[in-house]
């Protein structure tokens, strides 16, 4: 299992402490809005917004919020905001690349508060270029095990997607992350919806090329840096390089 398959299982873990304190519903929101704004409020036109609303409901959002925030990105209702689309990059402690992506009406505070982060949790900013080179921007779909009906497999799986661009099925655990280019993930979300596979999330994600192995401290600082990002609200999502490994976790698990 590759670096960043332990890095998505690990996110996936955390979204759900952060749907608990209601982080994770304002970003689902802001993405939705941005979505209808740049691609018009009709998801079968938009699949930027089919995958954002899609990735809403599977967190639990409550519909009228999504429907509010369609209405207020396509202009439908009044209260829209224009939000700015910024990347920064940035070191966690060990050397561990950072890609740091905004959805912000303030760049101002944006960078300040990213900044801030960083730095009082042994992080640097770096400057533009200096980080990205080490990622790929690939498309990511997390389809579960556990369907209503038989059970996913990866081999079931790549049967599935293989013609539709799909370049690799990775094992997380409880779920397969496929991965493609970043072009193709929704004519694999395609694929899986008509072959009535379930999925919990489609998307163009940033997956590290390289990677920095980190014992459990350096595992603790990585994670530490990462949630004071995700604590801004105008951090959407933050891509990390390093590689933690399953032994690691089970460690960090075990103290949690």
């Amino acid at each position: 299992m590759s670096g960043h398959s332990k890095w998505a299982t690990t996110k996936h873990k955390k979204a759900a402490i952060d749907a608990k304190r209601g982080k994770l519903f304002a970003k689902l929101i802001k993405n939705i809005e941005v979505a209808a704004r740049s691609g018009g409020g009709d998801p079968a036109g938009n699949p930027t917004l089919f995958d954002a609303i899609q990735k809403a409901k599977k967190s639990s959002v409550p519909n009228d919020n999504i429907d509010r925030a369609v209405k207020r990105g396509s202009g439908a209702e009044a209260g829209g905001a224009e939000y700015l689309a910024l990347t920064y990059e940035g070191y966690a402690p060990g050397g561990v690349a950072l890609l740091i992506e905004c959805l912000t009406d303030n760049k101002n505070r944006a960078v300040a508060e990213v900044r801030t982060a960083l730095q009082k949790n042994g992080g640097t900013m770096a400057d533009s270029g200096s980080v990205a080179f080490l990622f790929n921007r690939k498309g990511v779909v997390i389809v579960p095990k556990k369907q209503s009906k038989e059970d996913a497999t990866e081999d079931s799986l790549l049967e599935v997607v293989l013609d539709s661009g799909a370049e690799e099925v990775n094992d997380l655990g409880e779920s397969f992350e496929i991965v493609s280019e970043a072009g193709d993930f929704v004519a694999v979300r395609e694929a899986l919806q008509a072959a009535d596979i379930d999925y919990d999330s489609a998307e163009s994600s940033w997956l590290p090329t390289t990677e920095v192995p980190l014992d459990k401290e350096g595992a603790k600082k990585m994670f530490r840096v990462i949630e004071a990002l995700e604590d801004s609200d105008d951090v959407q999502n933050v891509f990390a390089n390093g590689d933690v490994s399953d032994e690691v976790l089970a460690e960090l698990d075990a103290e949690d």
